[in-house]
């Protein structure tokens, strides 16, 4: 449980940082202190969690639902979106071009990935902060996937 735990903290953390802690607070009606509480690894708040209403408020706002694709995840459900601007995490064009833009950016985007990790693993250790590099490739892989999944979808129907 305590694994699990951890990895909901993490994706909390996720959540607040995409919608900005100022932000957070006035959509949640909580203080900077207790979203802190919700994603604190520190052993007295580790039975601390986000309420599910506040995860829904944030991840209305939010540019990925962080919280419900870790629920997802960890029953092994695969989710698929659409988000309300039609922009992808990185601003550009979303689910424009179709499949064989998605090939493309998906090459584009595993590429940066290998290029985190080389960097991450090159002194035998990855830090704090080069996972959280890793981990921000590897969610912005996932939405070039979803992408491509519901292009995938579209041209199959």
């Amino acid at each position: 449980m305590a694994e699990i735990g951890t990895y909901l903290k993490k994706h909390t953390e996720a959540l607040v940082k995409d919608v900005g802690i100022e932000a957070a607070c006035q959509i949640t009606g909580k203080s900077k202190a207790t979203l802190g509480r919700y994603y604190s690894d520190n052993a007295e708040h580790a039975d601390r969690f986000m309420p599910v209403d506040a995860v829904a408020k944030l991840e209305k706002e939010s540019s990925y639902p962080h919280v419900t694709s870790a629920l997802a995840d960890l029953k092994n459900i695969t989710l698929s979106y659409e988000s309300r601007s039609g922009g992808n995490a990185e601003g550009g064009a979303g689910r424009n071009g179709g499949v064989n833009a998605d090939v493309i950016a998906l090459s584009q985007r595993f590429a940066f990935l290998m290029s985190e990790y080389q960097t991450a693993i090159e002194d035998g250790i990855i830090t704090v902060n080069e996972a959280k590099r890793l981990l921000r490739e590897t969610v912005l892989l996932q939405h070039v996937l979803l992408d491509m999944k519901l292009h995938l979808e579209e041209e199959s129907a």
